[in-house]
């Protein structure tokens, strides 16, 4: 189960974010917001739960 604050890692060929792992800051619907967090870059993206799974 995918709630806030879960890792998750990114399971979509079509994402450039594909094998990304990252943390779940909020789930709205059937969408969750994952902060990616690398080295001096943190972006947060919008992603489909579907395409995402526990890490």
């Amino acid at each position: 189960m995918i709630l806030p604050g879960s890792t998750v890692r990114v399971n979509d060929g079509r994402s450039i974010y594909n094998g990304y792992q990252g943390f779940v800051q909020r789930i709205s619907g059937d969408r969750a917001a994952v902060l990616f967090e690398g080295g001096n870059w943190d972006k947060l993206v919008t992603l489909p739960l579907k395409t995402l799974k526990e890490a």
